[in-house]
Parts: structure tokens; sequence; C-alpha cells
């Protein structure tokens, strides 16, 4: 497992607003992702330190902080240990198309972050058309 936090994440409730904000705040190169809701945030400083995140509408009640996204080897085994440990899924397991899965956790205390998995193959189910 690799364990390095991959990105980070800022729930919105108005996120093109928010998104001007923070580009405001901290001079943060903040551009709407083509053809998806999605602001991708380059924090990189002059020196070349920083790290990548993305700013969206909010896909679940709270938190009232910044997601943290941990790289793991397997998604599905590292859930299963979130919950096995006394944590809890707050969201499954979804596709970032041709990126990775992602999903969202709980730890024991309530302290929310992501579990990403890296996969160019990865994509959400079809589903059937009725």
């Amino acid at each position: 497992m690799t364990a390095a936090v991959t990105h980070f994440e800022i729930y919105a409730e108005h996120a093109p607003e928010l998104a001007e904000f923070h580009s405001q705040l901290f001079g943060w190169q903040i551009d709407k992702a083509p053809g998806i809701d999605y602001f991708q945030i380059q924090t990189r400083s002059a020196e070349g330190v920083g790290i990548r995140g993305g700013l969206l509408q909010r896909p679940i009640e709270g938190p009232r902080s910044w997601v943290h996204y941990v790289s793991v080897d397997s998604l599905d085994d590292t859930v299963e240990r979130v919950q096995s440990l006394g944590g809890k899924l707050v969201r499954a397991k979804a596709a970032v198309p041709k990126v990775a899965w992602y999903a969202v956790v709980e730890d024991p205390d309530g302290n929310i972050f992501a579990v990403w998995q890296a996969d160019p193959t990865a994509f959400p189910p079809h589903e059937p058309e009725l």
C-alpha cells in the first residue's frame, strides 16, 4: 500500500464562487475541467512545491472541511479494512473515468477521508436503458 496523500477536494454549495474565493485568497490556479462540473486546483508555489486539488458541488452531507485522498493498492480491501477496524463507508466506490476508483470513509471518531486506487480502466457500470 502506498498510503501517500494524492490530492484534496473542497466541497461547495456554490462551486464557481468558492473557486474564485480560494483563487483570490491563495493565488492558486483554479480552472473548470472541460465537460464536467469540477474545478481543478494547482497549489504549486514558485519553488514547484504543491499538491493537486479539486473543487466540486457537495456530493455528501458534510464535512465542512477539505477531504484528503490517500492512495491505496486495493480500494475494496481498504474499505473492508476500514469497516473491520470500526470505521464506516460514507460514499460507496465510484469511478473517476479512466483515472481511478475512490470511496469516502469515516474513521471511528467521525473524521472523513477518501481512499483512491489509480486505474486507467476505471469506468462506472453502464445502466441498462428502460
